[in-house]
This record gives C-alpha cells, structure tokens and sequence, in this order.
C-alpha cells in the first residue's frame, strides 16, 4: 500500500469534488448481493465511489486531447508500444528539448507523460478515489431496467431484458478524494484543470443521460508561465 505521507518528493494535494446532477452507473463486475445484472461499484463500507484507475484514464484523455488541439506531439495511450519511448508507428516530432526528463537523457517523453507516466517514466499524479459523502443507509438501491438493441434490425432483442442499479436520479450526490502532484512540470495544473473541465460525465450510459455532472475544484496556483508553455506547442 502506498502512503503519500511517505513518499521521498514533497506532494501538493487538491481535494475535488464530483457534484452528480443525474443518476450514475459505474458497475462493479463480479459483484453479488443485488438484484442488479450490473451492480454499482462501492466500497467496503458500501459507500458508492468512483474508481481512481477510472478517473485517471478519463482524465489523461481530455488532457490529450487537449495538447494535440494545441499542436502539441502525443503519444497513442494506453498501448504501451505506441507510448513514449517507443512510439511505434508514430511519426510526429517528439524530438523537442520540452520532452526531455531528467535522468532521461536518451529518451524523449510527451508532455501527457511527464504527468501521468507510461511503462518507462513514473506517474507523478497520483488519484483517490473519489468517495461519495452520503450516509449509505440514505441512499436506496435504485434499479434501472434496459434491453439490448439488435444493431442491425434497429429492434429490442427477445429476452435481453436487464437491470442497472444506479445512484438516486437528479439527488445532487457529492463525491471527494484528492489528486496528489508530485515534481509535476509548470503546465501540469493548467493542463489538468483544463482537463477536467472538459469532463461532464463519468460511468457507463451516458449517451442516456446518466453520470452527468459538475466539479468544485479548488484555486489552483496557476501561473502566466504555464499558460505560456502550453502555447508553444505549435512550436519548432
């Protein structure tokens, strides 16, 4: 188990919160004690949370999206072969001095992996998951009933009823952890809270309207510089 107390580089912590605006669904595979064909996840004091590992990727998403849209060389997640070092296939310049890493010399890494890591270079963000603050016995299992859609017929299929079990629909739910920085670049924060701006949804079916939401995220100390950097991506 990792405690952040004990980590050698010193860590800045940010508590966020998830506020969820319509039911969420993020299921819990292998679970039992429902009468859910997908449980949702919680943890084990039943408390409903969404997982860090689903976060994190989500998150590492937009942020990609968001330095190509600045012209920035991305590597391919999560294949680790199309992820720096590697890269194989891609053809874009990763040969930029803003890629290279200390203790790195011989290798180059995009700016998404300086944050987040990939199979050679370590994360330095590290996610809680994000706990839900209601009393658990305040919250009743809630289940939504689906059918499986035939995509070629464009028709329900015969005995393909199921059940989801969400949170409470339009219960203004919140969910809280911390995101840990740790010798984090200067554009890290601005990238990251561009990042989850850009998230409006979590968990499965959100095509029909749930997981949807809005964040309370604290003041991050942003600076001009970083906002400067981030703009030299189209830069040779």
């Amino acid at each position: 188990m990792i405690y952040i107390s004990q980590l050698s580089n010193p860590i800045t912590s940010y508590p966020i919160t998830a506020v969820i605006e319509t039911a969420l669904c993020i299921g819990a595979g292998g679970s039992s004690g429902s009468l859910a064909d997908k449980p949702i996840v919680k943890n084990s004091e039943t408390n409903l949370l969404i997982p860090a590992s689903q976060f994190k990727g989500r998150l590492r998403h937009e942020c990609e999206k968001i330095a190509r849209g600045l012209h920035w060389a991305v590597c391919a997640s999560p294949n680790p072969q199309t992820m720096c070092p590697q890269r194989a296939g891609l053809t874009e310049n990763f040969e930029r001095k803003e890629y290279q890493v200390l203790g790195y010399e011989n290798q180059h890494h995009c700016l998404i992996c300086q944050i987040f890591g990939n199979p050679v270079l370590s994360s330095r963000v590290i996610f809680d998951d994000l706990i839900c603050t209601e009393d658990p016995d305040n919250l009743p299992e809630v289940l939504r009933p689906g059918v499986t859609i035939n995509r070629c017929r464009h028709t329900a299929e015969e005995q393909k009823l199921y059940f989801l079990e969400t949170s409470p629909a339009n219960a203004q739910i919140k969910f809280t952890g911390h995101i840990h920085l740790s010798g984090v670049p200067i554009y890290a924060e601005a990238l990251i809270l561009a990042g989850l701006r850009h998230i409006h949804a979590l968990g499965g079916s959100k095509s029909a309207g749930l997981g949807w939401l809005h964040w309370e995220l604290p003041n991050f100390p942003l600076e001009q510089a970083a906002w400067d950097f981030l703009a030299k991506g189209g830069e040779q």
